[in-house]
């Protein structure tokens, strides 16, 4: 799902390219995309762009007479831009919105339809699609700090709820926790003073630099590669591969259709943590630490080796 600098890049991106420019016309192919009836897309056409702007991990775009067409790419859903009237892809083609200076496409990759927009009439209906949660690279430690713990959560949860925190994801929670050198299951109560400021620099690092990695990445062209899975990224969707800080192999807990990705060396004293279904499955033969692991691993080399395998 694209997250913050993903979104951010997005807007920087678009808003060249069509603020001050009047929507012609919009092409919805499939009919779950749009989820509001009134007032209808219809209004939006020949209305100028004003503004645009992220809301959370929502990119929402601003028009004349404080019209605005909100749009949730979800995990699948990506913005392509292209030639002034181009052609809508078949099987992965939501919508196209037209402007004179070429063609905005939303696209869905996957047979699922998430991706969705929203168009709503003034800033109230505005901000009631927001979820509240706090922009992180605009507040001081305090209200991180605050923000963390209003409730009791693991830190995994807690970086992701959008109540709590605005456009953090699945992908960058993961590199937040790993720059933080904290476990994903801790819980945010469990925090001392000296943690709460790592994770609150760690999360502004995290996502100041991966914004301008992308910034740099697009350049004068539009983002057409947006992943949750980079190259450069720590943790996040390397399982298996050697932690860049301390080389040890990075572990996984597979929940639901996500994945949180950690180092046990780095962050949890080298101890696994138990994904639900395979600790279930294996029960007492389950590793609970990396040494265990890798004794496993090699006793396992060795019964190859015996058998001629």
């Amino acid at each position: 799902m694209p997250e913050l600098p993903d979104v951010t890049v997005y807007v920087e991106c678009l808003r060249p390219r069509i603020v001050g420019q009047p929507l012609e016309r919009s092409r919805v192919a499939s009919p779950f995309l749009v989820r509001t009836v009134e007032p209808p897309l219809a209004a939006a056409a020949g209305r100028s762009v004003v503004d645009i702007c992220r809301l959370g991990k929502r990119i929402a775009i601003a028009l004349d007479g404080e019209l605005y067409l909100v749009f949730h790419l979800m995990i699948a859903g990506r913005l392509h831009w292209r030639e002034a009237g181009a052609r809508l892809p078949g099987r992965v083609g939501l919508a196209a919105f037209d402007f004179p200076t070429g063609t905005l496409v939303l696209t869905e990759a996957g047979t699922k339809r998430r991706a969705s927009l929203h168009c709503v009439q003034g800033r109230a209906a505005l901000r009631a699609l927001g979820r509240g949660g706090l922009e992180v690279l605009e507040a001081p430690l305090s209200s991180f700090r605050s923000a963390l713990l209003a409730e009791s959560h693991t830190l995994k949860r807690a970086l992701t709820d959008p109540r709590l925190f605005s456009g953090i994801g699945n992908a960058y929670s993961d590199e937040i926790l790993h720059r933080a050198r904290l476990s994903p299951v801790k819980r945010t109560g469990q925090l001392t003073e000296e943690e709460i400021v790592r994770l609150y620099d760690a999360t502004r690092a995290v996502l100041e630099e991966w914004t301008e990695r992308l910034r740099a990445e697009a350049g004068d062209g539009f983002p057409e590669h947006v992943t949750a899975f980079r190259a450069g990224m720590a943790v996040h969707g390397r399982f298996g591969q050697p932690c860049p800080a301390c080389g040890k192999p990075v572990q996984r807990i597979v929940y639901a259709e996500n994945e949180c990705n950690y180092c046990a060396r780095c962050q949890t004293g080298d101890r696994l943590l138990a994904d639900r279904s395979l600790s279930r499955l294996l029960r007492g033969d389950w590793p609970r630490t990396l040494e265990e692991l890798e004794q496993g691993r090699s006793a396992h080399t060795a019964r190859q080796c015996h058998s001629g395998i």
